[in-house]
């Protein structure tokens, strides 16, 4: 007797050319990732030697401008980031050379010895680690003032009324400030306006050598900036910017999330030939009633 021929209770299924087309493609994606995460494979961009990383310092442009008896002061403005930690942008060319002569022509008859913050009083007292000469001009003070502070305002997104007033400053050969925090240790100075949150210094003058602005504690690769062959050996201490008239340099004291920026210590290095002006704007959290 002839056995049965046994066949599936399941009828076969011939796959369709898209669900083929659709299994190759989880495939080819699966296996992308895969090299992706080794490092074989890299997306179009992501390793152009134009884009620039965190703490790679290498990319920031140095843009060298050479000063004649006819140059106004009125160049290009435009803003570039030095460094994420601390938080620091250059705004180029924020103050015309006229502005700048005119805060210096302000500050120059009130000039006293500049003092520091005892940050167990509280108070301001003298000290060697600042030896510049200074003078504060009260907030909207005039007309030109006004419009400074109001761009300061723009630059870093922080309204006038939370702003101190200006601070002229003016540092002669051998003058320093040692590095230190713009924040405060002590509740006495953070009762009006609360904690400094942010700083814009403004370099009212060139300075023939010496007098950089100093971030020892600047996360980089800090020799790498264009300018490093130009800094003092003060100045090849840490992250470092020249001081030239008209830029402005805005720096963070404070984190996004509101806690303090140890890396924003910064300082004053000594000033080797020429003179260097500069003005500083401290803004708080909260307003500051003047």
């Amino acid at each position: 007797m002839a056995a049965k021929g046994r066949h599936s209770r399941f009828p076969s299924r011939k796959s369709s050319p898209s669900t083929l087309a659709f299994t190759i493609l989880i495939m080819f994606t699966f296996l992308g990732l895969i090299l992706l995460a080794l490092g074989i494979l890299s997306i179009p961009g992501s390793t152009s030697p134009d884009s620039p990383r965190a703490h790679d310092l290498s990319s920031i442009v140095h843009d060298t401008v050479d000063r004649s008896e006819e140059d106004d002061g009125e160049g290009d403005r435009w803003v570039e980031v030095i460094s994420w930690e601390p938080r620091a942008f250059v705004y180029h060319n924020f103050l015309s050379k006229d502005e700048c002569e005119y805060l210096i022509n302000l500050g120059k008859p009130h000039m006293k010895k500049s003092t520091v913050v005892d940050s167990a009083t509280g108070k301001s007292t003298d000290s060697r680690v600042r030896t510049s000469s200074g003078t504060f001009l009260n907030r909207g003070r005039d007309k030109i003032v006004q419009n400074i502070e109001k761009r300061i305002a723009d630059f870093a997104f922080i309204p006038v009324e939370h702003g101190e007033g200006l601070q002229i400053l003016h540092y002669e050969v051998g003058q320093k400030y040692e590095p230190h925090f713009d924040y405060f240790a002590d509740e006495f100075n953070t009762k009006n306006g609360g904690q400094r949150i942010a700083t814009v210094l403004m370099y009212l003058s060139d300075v023939e050598e010496g007098g950089e602005t100093v971030f020892p504690a600047a996360k980089g690769n800090y020799s790498f900036v264009p300018w490093w062959n130009e800094l003092s050996e003060c100045g090849k201490g840490g992250l470092s910017l020249k001081p030239k008239r008209g830029d402005a340099l805005l720096f963070w004291s404070m984190n996004p999330d509101g806690t303090l920026d140890p890396s924003s210590l910064h300082g004053g290095c000594p000033v080797i030939k020429g003179n260097k002006w500069s003005s500083t704007k401290w803004m708080r959290v909260n307003e500051y009633k003047v």
